[in-house]
């Protein structure tokens, strides 16, 4: 049985007095293959990778909105907004639930968890007081290196049974920490969370069968490991780091 939160997404019709869905983000070829298809998302971890400007970040974002957390980062119970949200795409999506319902959310996206922990430090007015900082550890995101802030969010605030999508966590994250944050996964998917990652890196997506799908200008694809665009650089580039550097400076 499918225990996931989600089971899919993909985009309904546009509905009657609703406005023209033209530019972005309704030209990016993963939102004009939502129209046509249904995305299934794994019950424990989904991955999306694609070069800058596929539309990850964009989707993940969507989701987020269309599963009711903060579009900015934080869980359903964030309420802040530091500029208008255009596109409507959130709006648009139809998400597949499950019947199990997520003991918790966190949207989690690096370039701005600098808005969210200021809104934690606003939270320890009252009534919330100094208790606001305790799911996260106890000490504020501030006081912390980006990279210490993300995973203080990861370790204390992630919990059983949640729902959890993440936009490029490895921006923040040393590679030693990406396999930290690969088997604190591993420890929430063992207690029914499930996992959404728009990422680059080769480390997180090694995750034990994860569902990985790749967008391009020719839409969505799902991928194995070994065939995903930043397994294939890597390896190319470790294989022989000095003639690749060489061959593509001198293409230059």
């Amino acid at each position: 049985m499918n225990t996931a939160f989600l089971h899919s997404v993909s985009l309904r019709p546009p509905g009657d007095g609703e406005p023209e869905r033209s530019g972005h983000p309704w030209t990016l070829p993963v939102v004009e293959a939502l129209a046509a298809e249904t995305l299934a998302l794994d019950p424990a971890v989904t991955f999306l990778v694609g070069e800058n400007g596929s539309g990850k970040s964009t989707l993940i974002e969507a989701l987020a909105g269309a599963a009711g957390m903060n579009v900015e980062g934080g869980s359903s119970n964030f309420a802040f907004s530091t500029r208008e949200q255009e596109g409507g795409l959130g709006d648009a999506l139809r998400l597949a639930r499950g019947i199990r319902r997520p003991r918790t959310d966190f949207f989690l996206r690096a370039e701005s968890l600098f808005n969210a922990a200021t809104y934690l430090e606003g939270m320890r007015a009252e009534p919330f007081g100094s208790g606001a900082l305790d799911a996260y550890g106890g000490r504020s995101l501030h006081d912390q290196s980006h990279g210490e802030s993300f995973l203080a969010v990861v370790l204390n605030r992630f919990g059983p049974d949640g729902l959890y999508l993440l936009d490029e966590p490895e921006a923040a994250l040393s590679a030693q920490n990406c396999l930290t944050l690969l088997r604190r996964m591993h420890e929430l998917v063992s207690d029914g969370a499930q996992f959404v990652v728009a990422t680059h890196s080769p480390v997180l997506l090694a995750y034990p069968g994860a569902t990985i799908y790749e967008l391009s200008a020719d839409g969505i694809e799902q991928v194995a490991y070994d065939d995903a665009a930043p397994v294939q650089l890597t390896r190319a580039f470790l294989a022989a780091p000095d003639a690749f550097v060489r061959r593509l400076l001198d293409a230059s």
